[in-house]
């Protein structure tokens, strides 16, 4: 199968650092190619993949000083796409709706990956304008608002076994990883590990658009609680591997309708249990006193620190291995992609067949 994948811009795929969509779409990419697909990446210069890659810029746009506007880089990333359609039995997108006039008019099949919150204000009118656009959700909680949309199927995400490797001994801190921002909560993580009396590592990304919240929100909290807080910024490559793998317990105190959470699945393939609150796709994700603990306050995360050892690390890794890997993700949008080229198969049949000659 001749497969696209379009990704965002932001970050290189896979990312150098914080980046959960790029980091998906290249487990995905690596999977689709070992399993003997001809596929092409759309993405940054400085991505790395074994698929065919169309660079549309130099590096990832967060990382780049000199880009303001990110859009006009994606507006340039769907016109490539567009000159090269004829090439794809299927193109992939992931992320801004931005393509879906363009897709409209492809000739070819197509399927969006929404990698976000979901809003019934601002995508049940989209979606109902493009009601034909056919989309994945990563969850189910996902589709709540608009659940009307074309929806195909909910696919989880996945990543490779050997990406993270089980650690049955881990040391006694807890962690705090992701994006820096208001909805995850950072400060109930310093707050949950304060009165756990545990030491909490945190490594976060801050974007441009959050440094105010960091500086006025967190940045106190950080310097009033530096005995026990061990503040590390952005990390990636083996340091963000060593992380996940070493710690007691990861830390989710969200309170938004989180899509997925991609470093839970993380946190599971090292053998780490997650103590997350119960927000968005957390029930889907997290098994409730198998893969970690599923709270509802602060006071319910500290009383599930106390009983992290109730569970199996070694149980954790199991379960990421029967629900979580890239091999099963690739299967699930293989099908998906398969049962939108039925119908142009179908049709090209139709045309093919000899016209019966009228005596």
């Amino acid at each position: 199968m001749r497969i696209a994948q379009v990704a965002p811009l932001y970050e290189a795929i896979p990312p150098h650092a914080y980046g959960a969509t790029e980091r998906v779409i290249h487990y995905l990419t690596e999977q689709l190619v070992r399993l003997g697909h001809h596929v092409t990446l759309f993405a940054t210069a400085d991505s790395s993949t074994s698929a065919e890659l169309v660079p549309l810029c130099p590096r990832g746009l967060w990382r780049d000083a000199n880009v303001w506007d990110t859009l006009t880089h994606h507006v340039r990333e769907l016109e490539a796409v567009a000159q090269r359609a004829a090439r794809f039995d299927v193109i992939h997108f992931h992320g801004d709706p931005l393509h879906f006039p363009l897709a409209r008019r492809l000739n070819c099949a197509h399927v969006t990956t929404m990698h976000g919150q979901l809003l019934p204000v601002d995508h049940g009118p989209l979606f109902r304008e493009f009601s034909e656009a056919p989309l994945i959700s990563i969850s189910d909680d996902q589709r709540r608002p608009v659940p009307e949309a074309n929806w195909q199927a909910t696919i989880h995400h996945g990543l490779r076994p050997d990406a993270l490797a089980l650690n049955e001994s881990p040391d006694d801190y807890l962690l705090f990883l992701g994006r820096l921002m208001p909805q995850k909560r950072p400060d109930l993580a310093i707050e949950i590990a304060r009165r756990a009396r545990l030491p909490l590592k945190m490594a976060t990304k801050v974007h441009p658009g959050e440094t105010g919240y960091f500086r006025e929100q967190i940045l106190p909290l950080l310097e009033a609680s530096e005995h026990f807080v061990d503040y590390l910024g952005e990390v990636g490559g083996t340091q963000r591997i060593e992380l996940l793998a070493n710690a007691r317990a990861l830390l989710f105190p969200v309170q938004w309708p989180e899509p997925f959470g991609m470093v839970i699945i993380e946190a599971m393939a090292s053998g780490t249990p997650t103590i997350a609150f119960r927000c968005g796709a957390i029930p889907e994700i997290v098994e409730d006193g198998v893969t970690g603990f599923i709270v509802d306050d602060v006071d319910g995360a500290v009383r599930a620190i106390d009983r992290i050892d109730e569970l199996s690390r070694v149980r954790c890794r199991e379960r990421f291995e029967s629900r979580f890997t890239s091999a099963r993700m690739a299967a699930d949008y293989l099908s998906v992609y398969e049962r939108l080229l039925a119908p142009r198969a179908a049709n090209d049949q139709i045309r093919e067949l000899p016209r019966r000659r009228h005596r």
